[in-house]
């Protein structure tokens, strides 16, 4: 793995708006102060008239995009997650949400990866928070081909959408020629029929290495990425279910909420299935190194081998 490509999909998040601005002369962008952080300041050089810093004042940015998204504009309110889906949720529950405003909230530096940051900054009760928002999208990217590809399905998605993007590199795994975004559906990446490993965001390339490792044990996993959480896939999740009989997911945030949580909501109801999950279980984080952290948290690829071997051989 030491020669693949890794990139932020933070940075992807940037490039992408500043791209896309041509393209879309409605698209405007909104940060908290944190333009430097968020990438956002790629595209504030390049349409300095379309860019607004709002200060560290997240809550009156969410106001002001709900106002721009009535105006007929498409504006992306950019910030960490932790303070677009903590400290402003109710301004997106009842200006964004409710009135279903054409807002996209570009949400950076979720989960334990933030690191040094620590607990206050990891955000990894956001997916939980944006999916009992009604009508509002949730997308998860897992590296940067994926991450560019969900802006502009976000632009071109009418309603308010919740991107959320990672400070750590992550590996690069999809190929920009072949790979095609599509809102709502999952993706199959490895064929299998032992176990179906169900993972979002920067989990999904652990998930991949996993799967090398368990068939070097005998063990053939399914790799299912899940970019779009909400509206999820529910058909795909239900036939990977049904074809392995075992599933496990594996994510960067909370138990409690996320990915985890939606795969059983679907599984409850269309095929049920014993769920094994992997994340944050009910606990904050702390401050150190981004890898270090993931590997004490168990979100690596070591620790969904060992979970893997437990459930396919215990």
């Amino acid at each position: 793995m030491a020669d693949v490509k890794k990139i932020a999909t933070r940075e992807s998040y940037g490039n992408a708006l500043a791209e896309l601005g041509d393209k879309y002369e409605n698209l405007y962008v909104l940060d908290a102060d944190l333009a430097a952080a968020t990438k956002t300041g790629i595209f504030k050089k390049k349409f300095p008239d379309r860019f607004f810093d709002c200060g560290i004042a997240e809550a009156n940015m969410m106001g002001v995009a709900a106002g721009m998204a009535a105006a007929g504009k498409i504006p992306f309110a950019s910030t960490f997650a932790m303070f677009a889906a903590g400290r402003a949720f109710e301004i997106v529950r009842n200006s964004i949400g409710y009135p279903h405003l054409n807002v996209k909230i570009g949400a950076t530096h979720a989960g334990i990866s933030v690191g040094e940051d620590g607990a206050t900054h990891q955000c990894n009760e956001d997916i939980a928070l944006m999916r009992t928002i009604p009508g509002m999208t949730v997308i998860n990217p897992a590296d940067d081909v994926e991450a560019r590809a969900a802006v502009e399905a976000a632009i071109q998605h009418n309603g308010p959408v919740y991107l959320r993007f990672g400070r750590l590199a992550a590996p690069v795994f999809n190929d920009p020629a072949a790979y095609k975004f599509e809102l709502g559906k999952g993706i199959k990446l490895r064929e299998g029929k032992d176990i179906s490993i169900i993972a979002t965001g920067l989990m999904v390339s652990e998930a991949l290495a996993a799967a090398e490792m368990l068939a070097a044990q005998g063990v053939d996993a399914e790799i299912i990425n899940i970019h779009t959480i909400k509206p999820i896939d529910a058909d795909l999740i239900a036939e990977t279910a049904a074809k392995t009989g075992r599933v496990l997911t594996v994510e960067e945030h909370s138990v409690i909420g996320g990915l985890g949580s939606a795969v059983c909501d679907v599984l409850a109801e269309r095929q049920p299935t014993k769920v094994t999950k992997i994340g944050v279980n009910d606990e904050y984080g702390h401050s150190g190194p981004a890898v270090d952290l993931l590997k004490q948290y168990g979100l690596c690829a070591d620790n969904i081998v060992k979970t893997a071997l437990s459930i396919v051989k215990g």
